[in-house]
């Protein structure tokens, strides 16, 4: 498939593409590299991005509903209001990701490397954050209402204002 001139195809490079609010949806991008391109507003909804690159990406925005990046590389990623529900991201690279005002409703998180990232204001209801490590995340305002935390690194994250789940005060009890 060919998207603004890009080849969408497993293993693709495409760093530095401009892909802004391409249609992407259900497209095969499995290990494909996707370092410093730009999603904005790009829809995913239900692309295989497993294994993908997406360093320094731009994901602003950008529909990712039932998307699959397992294993995916998201590191320094910005995905300010990105529309992630049921998305698995399990054992995902997330480290200083900017994942404001995202929506991670049903998303899942587990295994995932979520340290120092920008969750303020994110919708994490119903995730699963089993064996996450969210050290130094910031969760300002987040709400985890329902969210599996089970095994879950919270040292030094910020969880001023946010809503935890049921029996948040046990998981809390071991640090």
């Amino acid at each position: 498939m060919i998207v603004n001139g890009y080849t969408i195809e497993p293993n693709a490079n495409l760093t530095d593409a401009n892909l802004t609010s391409a249609d992407l949806s259900y497209s095969n991008l499995k290990g494909a590299n996707l370092s410093y391109s730009n999603l904005t507003w790009a829809n995913l909804n239900g692309a295989n991005l497993s294994y993908a690159n997406l360093t320094w990406a731009n994901l602003n925005g950008a529909n990712l509903i039932g998307a699959n990046l397992t294993n995916a590389n998201l590191s320094r990623a910005h995905l300010v209001g990105a529309h992630l529900t049921n998305a698995d991201l399990s054992h995902a690279n997330l480290t200083a990701a900017d994942l404001t005002n995202a929506n991670l409703t049903g998303t899942d998180l587990i295994g995932a490397d979520l340290t120092r990232a920008d969750l303020v204001g994110a919708n994490l209801t119903r995730a699963g954050l089993s064996g996450a490590d969210l050290l130094g995340a910031n969760l300002t305002a987040a709400d985890l209402t329902f969210a599996s935390l089970t095994g879950a690194n919270l040292s030094s994250a910020n969880l001023t204002g946010a809503t935890m789940p049921d029996g948040w005060r046990d998981i809390f009890a071991a640090y």
